[in-house]
């Protein structure tokens, strides 16, 4: 059994073993050195992408296509956008090597799109979230505990707009969530929390002002074609993001140990999307090794499902995808689930974990 830790503003014991280091050791010990080694050479994936973004725009903005074609490159240049936001995590945590100033200048082109300057995502990200993952009202990726709710009951008209909320608009959610979720970190969170102190927000909202300029910019530029290289891209790249982000934590219980095993959970997707997503899917092996590139990460699943099948959680990417849209989002107890606005309405975790456990499989 996972051992119980009381938590700050849950109801009922925090879930989890506080054995994460001993999991990462084992996990050292066990598997080949290059395993943990920067693979700086992926770098070379932004090429493609870069010059299927601009190439998918100047053919929108030149070619005088009809409006389906016109479809069809918006839907790829925010698909490209997605991947190279996903390539830029790993560049930003550090698995591609580098100096922090070549870091930076791909954080640019994976993040600036989603109005994130590189600087903000590192201290937001490695950080703050990494640091605090699925702890209590602490982490800055998590709708929280009912206490949060209970204190102010105005943010109860946040929780509308999420996933598992039941309203129609809940819905567009994936489509926009991430910059404006990033938004919210940066002019409030960042402003009040003690774990944000001595970032330089000012500089990172000046920086995020001028990646806002650029879209505006490419909106008057691009006139009436601008549904297709502003509006759709933005949507299909928030939304290929937030369709791993929102699954990898939000179906798991919160935690005081930050042992990955119990917060975090992994996807089961498509070989190729896999691929093309840089191995996003592999979650709860990112957070043992936030350093590691992901194409060493189906090592660290194999180890995890041969040593801890019973605790490791890879459930099939739309499967995910259904239970956010058919769960609450807010903590009631480490293990349970509860709609604010609903308070009868009460789902508990641990089942899940029971069903979709890597055993389940072998």
């Amino acid at each position: 059994m996972n051992a119980a830790v009381k938590p700050e503003g849950l109801e009922r014991p925090v879930y989890g073993q506080p054995d994460e280091r001993e999991l990462r050791d084992a996990m050292k010990r066990d598997l080949p050195a290059d395993t943990f080694q920067a693979q700086s050479w992926r770098v070379i994936w932004f090429l493609p992408l870069q010059l299927l973004i601009w190439g998918g725009l100047a053919v929108i903005l030149l070619a005088g296509l009809p409006w389906y074609a016109n479809l069809g490159l918006g839907l790829l240049v925010g698909h490209s956008i997605g991947c190279q936001a996903l390539l830029a995590h790993e560049v930003l945590h550090g698995a591609l090597g580098m100096s922090r100033r070549w870091q930076n200048l791909f954080g640019w082109l994976g993040f600036g799109p989603f109005i994130v300057p590189p600087e903000f995502w590192r201290k937001w990200h490695n950080v703050v979230h990494h640091g605090n993952t699925n702890a209590g009202d602490v982490d800055p990726d998590s709708f929280g505990t009912l206490r949060r709710y209970k204190t102010d009951p105005k943010q109860k008209k946040f929780t509308k707009l999420a996933p598992g909320s039941g309203s129609w608009y809940s819905y567009l959610f994936l489509t926009y969530s991430f910059t404006f979720h990033a938004q919210l970190v940066l002019w409030f969170q960042a402003k009040r929390r003690k774990q944000f102190r001595g970032f330089d927000r000012q500089r990172a909202i000046r920086q995020s002002l001028v990646c806002l300029a650029a879209w505006v910019a490419l909106a008057v530029v691009s006139g009436p074609l601008m549904v297709f290289t502003v509006v759709i891209p933005f949507m299909v790249a928030n939304a290929l993001g937030q369709g791993y982000i929102l699954t990898n934590h939000f179906l798991r219980p919160q935690t005081a140990t930050n042992n990955p095993l119990d917060n975090s959970m992994s996807l089961r997707s498509h070989p190729l999307l896999d691929r093309l997503h840089f191995r996003f899917s592999h979650h709860v092996e990112h957070h043992f090794f936030p350093k590691m590139a992901s194409n060493k990460a189906p090592r660290i699943r194999a180890w995890l499902e041969q040593h801890h099948a019973e605790r490791y959680v890879a459930m099939p990417h739309g499967t995910a995808l259904k239970l956010l849209y058919t769960t609450p989002r807010v903590y009631k107890s480490a293990t349970e689930l509860v709609d604010p606005n609903r308070p009868e309405r009460v789902v508990d975790l641990l089942p899940l974990q029971r069903q979709y456990a890597a055993s389940n499989r072998l």
